[in-house]
């Protein structure tokens, strides 16, 4: 035979004539002849045939056309209405696709069979691999029925999503039912499976599940002598309802436990809910209920409540055991941006009661002492008003204060120009540009302490406010020929108040007295301001020819402007004694004065007390440069390097000040140096001198004899970060891959914690493709604060360190390390370690926290397939050490 290639489509109306040749139409005038040989014929083209007789079809015939190729010969016997195809033989039915060494087709009984062929090696090649949507076989031999969809098949591999069934023989009674014999089933991918389940008899399902008879294990080869009695394997696509298994944990002080025990149930395509529980021998118990639901193009959305009855060993001897009973309430809800244009609602509640982070197994959430809820409703009309309500709560579980705010809402209306006509007609004039807006917010809110809740604190603590807000501005055009913008504004503010706080010292109990009267009251404030700002350049790229360093490049921003704003709000300060301190040194009693606002400490906050007219001005400075790359092609070969992101400084001058009169000076920085270390600080500098005690005088700090100073920083802070790791591998690609539709959903608790859970586990989510990587994270803050007894100022200083990192010790084994310091309490707070081996289909993962608030340790092995990945060999040892 020689080389021939021929595409051709195949219809069963021919199946009931006697003569099947198709006929010549208009495109190919050379007549076919059976047992046609690829020697006679011209392969340059690839020629297509249909059968166009015009009879009526019988009823047996075939839904839908056979098209069929093959690279050597196609031999048409027309006697025995067959047709066979030799060399890469192709057959595609419907959605069925069939590739082998030899196909043959019979009409009469419509039975496809396809075989091998051996190399000069005597290696089997070319075999039989049939396809039909996501189910790949790949056999020795086989043979098909095309109307009953019945087939059989000798030495069969399988791949059906991350499942591969190997077996002897193999049946296909129909379309989604098959039977096995001697089966293999694995989620391995190789020839040679490091794991397998072998079983006599096996049973298929498409697409749902396979059932065997007596199974036992196998790993490299090697069966176990552990036999089950029967084998129940999904294979079900998307959401299915099911028991969810437990694995077994050991803890000191709860005791042994299964964690994870739950049922996962699909209610419609739009609703389901899964239930965990998590039990323990000394009593102790916890449950998790979360409903999801989803409509697609609409809304989606979860909701998880946990309740945990705590019963632990008790660290103090007084009692044998410590109880509790703690709970959890999370919720999340997003709308489509489609589904309603205009409209948007959304929420993310996180309450729970203030002791349950503290008991919880993820040693990051244990430090989390700061809980935040929020709910969210927007609407626009025509991008010109925007109104929003919003609910929401924030909790201290150190304090265990919890603030709700219900409701709080803003009213805006865009800047609109009331000159601006609807049609220009030249150029506009500068009254056309005066533009004005609204932005008014009312604030509902109500503070109370868990160990002390009742309605009537509720209703006392109750606080509400509204602030409204009319900017006016007028856009003008540049001056200097475009350098210098020029920008006008003025702001008029009101505020309303439900409540007015007085405080008085008492100097029978030496103590301050606060009392709040209810009531409405108002206060106002307004203020006018005129801005100037401009850019400076400058590059110096005098360099040389040979230099890496093509140039250095400098911008400035500075701004300038002048405002004034009266005291409107001197009618509402007040001052009064805080403190009376017996100073021995003197023997005398110094009193402590402090100046408040009626509304000092309501919702809404007070105005500014004082007037102000005078001078605000900013600094600010972009430093970057060019130099010459040698693996950077690109431009030239020349590459821009940011030095300085941002640098500058920003305060003010009052003239109209009696004391005081130079504000305090803020400094901040920006950078990323060699795009590898990112860098933030910034700093408060205070001009003036301070008094034994540490409060101000009006004085400047370079003022009077002694050394010559430009004040003192009472505030700053920095914060450094870097990430340093090698060359990612050449990706390959893998035969296991994850599918997403399988896995169930989290609880949203889950869902919270899940970066933490990686970073403090990582050996489950180990990347050998980076063979080594290192990270740091350095901040530091301090600040001069006001005494709790108003005695004087002292300094708060905080730091703190993260080191984290792994590398790879072989191809196949990494092991890393997570730790936290913190500088003030002199101890690390929290470090995890892991060691993680990759085994192509399972990996290990061992986690050790040996110091935290839950310290653990915890061992896994289990398969990498989501289909499996219940079945694991788990061993974890947690201890909480907190108070």
């Amino acid at each position: 035979m020689g080389n021939y290639s021929e595409t051709n489509v195949f219809n069963e109306s021919t199946a009931k004539l006697t003569d099947t040749v198709p006929v010549v139409n208009a495109r190919d005038t050379t007549p076919k002849v059976r047992g046609l040989d690829s020697t006679k014929k011209d392969t340059s083209k690839l020629v297509t045939k249909v059968d166009t007789f015009g009879v009526k079809v019988s009823k047996d015939t075939l839904d839908a056309p056979i098209s069929y190729t093959a690279s050597d010969s196609m031999v048409l016997d027309a006697p025995t209405k067959k047709i066979y195809l030799y060399n890469k033989a192709h057959v595609k039915y419907s959605d069925i696709t069939l590739d082998a060494y030899q196909i043959a087709l019979d009409q009469n009984t419509q039975i496809i069979t396809a075989t091998h062929t051996f190399d000069t090696l005597n290696q089997m090649v070319q075999k039989p691999k049939f396809a039909q949507a996501d189910s790949k076989t790949e056999s020795d031999s086989l043979a098909f029925d095309m109307k009953t969809m019945k087939g059989l098949t000798r030495n069969t591999y399988v791949n059906q999503g991350e499942i591969f069934l190997n077996s002897e023989k193999a049946k296909a009674v129909s379309k989604q039912i098959y039977y096995a014999y001697r089966g293999r089933f694995t989620t391995c991918d190789l020839d040679t499976p490091h794991f397998a389940f072998r079983a006599n008899k096996m049973e298929l399902i498409n697409k749902k599940y396979a059932i065997t008879g007596p199974v036992h294990p196998e790993f490299e080869g090697v069966p176990l002598p552990l036999y089950i009695p029967f084998g129940f394997f999904p294979l079900s696509q998307g959401r299915h309802s099911g028991l969810l298994p437990p694995q077994f944990v050991s803890n000191e002080q709860y005791g042994l436990g299964l964690e994870g025990l739950g049922y996962y149930k699909v209610l419609n395509e739009h609703f389901d809910v899964l239930l965990r529980t998590n039990i323990y021998s000394y009593g102790g118990w916890m449950a998790t209920v979360t409903p999801t639901y989803r409509k697609r193009y609409r809304y989606s959305g979860q909701m998880s409540f946990s309740y945990n009855h705590m019963r632990m060993l008790s660290n103090a001897g007084a009692q044998e055991f410590t109880t509790s009973k703690l709970w959890s309430l999370m919720w999340s809800h997003t709308v489509d941006s489609k589904a309603r244009p205009g409209t948007t609602f959304m929420a993310s509640v996180n309450i729970s009661s203030s002791k349950y982070n503290q008991y919880s197994y993820n040693p990051t959430v244990n430090f989390n002492n700061q809980l935040y809820s929020s709910i969210a409703y927007t609407k626009n009309w025509n991008n010109k008003y925007n109104l929003s309500l919003s609910a929401g709560h924030d909790q201290n579980n150190v304090t265990r204060l919890y603030n709700i705010r219900l409701p709080n809402g803003a009213f805006t209306v865009n800047n609109f120009y009331p000159f601006q006509p609807k049609e220009f007609v030249g150029t506009p004039k500068w009254y056309q540009k005066l533009g004005i807006g609204l932005n008014t917010t009312f604030t509902n809110q109500t503070s109370f302490y868990d160990t002390a809740f009742s309605m009537s604190k509720l209703l006392d603590t109750m606080q509400w406010g509204v602030s409204h807000n009319i900017p006016i501005s007028l856009s003008l055009p540049p001056i200097l020929g475009g350098a210098v913008t020029v920008a006008p504004g003025v702001s008029l503010q009101e505020k309303w108040y439900g409540e007015r706080i007085y405080r008085e010292w008492d100097p029978t109990n030496n103590l301050l007295r606060v009392s709040h009267n209810k009531g409405f009251y108002m206060a106002n404030d307004v203020s006018f301001s005129l801005s100037l700002s401009t850019a400076l350049f400058g590059t110096y790229n005098k360099f040389g020819k040979n230099s890496k360093l093509q140039a250095i490049r400098h911008v400035i921003r500075p701004t300038v402007g002048i405002s004034y704003k009266p005291d409107l709000a001197a009618k509402d300060y007040y001052s009064t004694i805080v403190n009376v301190i017996d100073n021995q040194q003197k023997g005398t009693r110094d009193t402590i004065y402090q100046r408040y606002s009626y509304y000092t400490g309501t919702i809404n906050g007070p105005f500014s007390e004082g007037t102000f007219g005078g001078i605000n001005f900013g600094l600010d400075n972009n430093l970057e440069m060019k130099v010459r790359s040698k693996k950077d092609s690109t431009n030239g070969g020349i590459k821009k390097v940011k030095l300085i992101d941002g640098f500058g400084v920003n305060g003010s001058y009052n003239l109209m000040a009696d004391s005081f009169k130079l504000s305090t000076m803020n400094f901040y920085l920006r950078s990323t140096l060699f795009e590898k270390v990112n860098l933030t600080a910034n700093a408060v500098l205070d001009p003036y001198q301070t008094n034994d005690r540490g409060y101000r005088i009006d004085k400047y700090a370079w003022q009077g004899g002694g050394k010559f100073s430009l004040g003192q920083i009472t505030n700053g802070s920095i914060a450094l970060s870097t990430q340093f790791s090698s060359k990612k591998k050449e990706q390959k690609e893998k035969a296991l891959k994850n599918n997403t539709d399988n896995s169930l959903p989290m609880t949203m608790e889950e869902q919270q914690s899940q970066i933490d859970y990686i970073r403090n586990n990582p050996a489950e989510f180990a990347d050998f493709d980076i063979p080594w990587n290192v990270n740091v994270s350095y901040s530091l803050s301090f600040s001069r604060a006001l005494k709790y007894d108003y005695s004087g100022y002292e300094t708060r200083v905080t730091s703190s360190i993260t080191l984290g990192g792994d590398f790879n010790l072989t191809p196949k084994w990494k092991v890393g390390a997570n730790t936290y310091y913190d500088f003030k309490g002199g101890s690390i707070q929290q470090l995890t370690m892991f060691i993680s081996r990759e085994m192509h289909c399972w990996q290990m993962a061992i986690n050790v926290t040996p110091v935290g608030i839950t310290r653990y340790f915890n061992i896994t092995i289990n398969p990498k397939s989501s289909i499996l990945r219940d079945l694991r060999v788990n061993k974890r040892n947690s201890f909480y050490g907190g108070t």
